[in-house]
């Protein structure tokens, strides 16, 4: 089956990024280096092409319900313009991917494309919500039989075919994008989003990111992408640096941190239980209350190798006696911290910051520190 192309893919061979595949699409993983890539978004700003992640578009007089009942946050405390992290879990509590939800305004029915005002909080309630790259028509099925068999009055449109998505992120990210914005985004809180006018173009913008600096991401047309990525000097990055800044944020990577089928987990092992809202009613809730109440046995660790050797996905984890007790998902060797890092599963006893453990790096046992995540400071 071919690679799903994203619309730069022609402007990002022509300034000769090297590329990957991911998620079912041909993604730039680097342009000039990672380390290159991943200094400028620590230091100055750089821009991400994210086309390959899903945009899922949900209207109509039950979209909030449905929002709400498949998805572990409290959706129903969005107002316009905000935005929330979530999980989306099946009936065992098991993550099938992470997303964020973004409020539109009510009654909007062409995002990103047309620019209503967003403060008009009278209407029917709809969202954009973006699931992991390659899972947006499995979630969109997902969305849809949901919403037949609880005979819900919304529409879920899968627009991933219909828009780009760039991620702006850096120290002067903010002011790289306020610069060519007919609207000050400047003002923008974290986790907010507005529609505002880039060269003419429409795009909706929100104050998140994946890279633990601030930054803004722009959802536009799909045709306008290739002027709209031109607007904006700085650093273009890929896929590796983009997996070295989260990692050192210690931010999770779905397929990778958690698999629902190679490595299921809960919201509660992966260390993001501040998605799950027991209050609300969503598909997994009653099993995650019983794991709340009970606890869990293994959870998401951040390690620092001491000895020297690099932790990859899918290394044992041992204690010091050798004994395998869990398994590296990501790691690399810290950019910014000049020191291999990484994350993985534990058993609780081992979760304490400061506890030593080991990791087996090509046949070879590195003494390992559990370290408190984020590897660094983050916004």
């Amino acid at each position: 089956m071919p690679l799903q192309t994203p619309p730069l893919r022609g402007v990002h061979d022509e300034y000769g990024a090297k590329f990957t595949e991911f998620g079912g699409w041909d993604m730039p993983v680097e342009f000039d280096s990672i380390r290159t890539e991943h200094a400028a978004v620590r230091e100055a700003a750089g821009i991400f092409d994210v086309s390959h992640m899903g945009q899922l578009h949900v209207s109509g007089a039950d979209a909030t319900e449905l929002m709400q009942r498949l998805t572990t946050n409290d959706v129903s405390q969005l107002a316009v313009g905000d935005s929330q992290y979530a999980a989306i879990t099946d009936e065992e509590g098991i993550i099938l991917d992470d997303t964020v939800i973004y409020r539109l305004p009510d009654g909007d029915d062409s995002a990103p494309d047309g620019s209503p005002d967003d403060s008009d909080d009278d209407g029917e309630a709809t969202y954009l919500f973006v699931p992991n790259a390659g899972t947006d028509e499995a979630t969109h099925e997902r969305w849809v039989e949901y919403r037949n068999e609880w005979d819900l009055e919304a529409t879920i449109d899968n627009r991933t075919d219909e828009y780009a998505m760039f991620a702006v992120q850096g120290p002067d990210a903010v002011e790289l994008v306020d610069d060519v914005t007919d609207e000050s985004v400047a003002d923008l809180e974290r986790f907010r989003a507005r529609y505002a006018t880039v060269a003419g173009i429409d795009c909706w913008l929100a104050r998140t990111g994946y890279t633990g600096e601030d930054g803004v991401e722009l959802i536009v047309p799909w045709s306008e992408a290739e002027h709209c990525w031109s607007l904006f000097d700085c650093q273009p990055c890929g896929l590796g640096a983009r997996d070295t800044l989260r990692i050192e944020a210690g931010l999770l990577l779905a397929g990778q941190d958690f698999d629902a089928e190679s490595d299921p987990r809960t919201p509660y092992e992966a260390g993001i239980g501040f998605t799950v809202d027991l209050d609300t009613e969503f598909v997994g809730r009653d099993a995650l209350a019983e794991i709340e109440r009970e606890g869990v046995e293994e959870e998401l660790v951040g390690f620092q190798l001491i000895d020297r050797g690099v932790p990859r996905h899918g290394y044992d984890i041992t204690n010091t006696e050798g004994r395998v007790i869990g398994t590296v998902t990501s790691g690399t060797m810290s950019p910014s911290l000049e020191k291999p890092i990484g994350l993985g599963y534990v058993p609780t006893e081992y979760a304490e910051p400061g506890t030593t453990l080991q990791v087996v790096v090509r046949g070879q046992s590195k003494k390992a520190r559990v370290e408190t995540t984020p590897f660094i400071d983050t916004v």
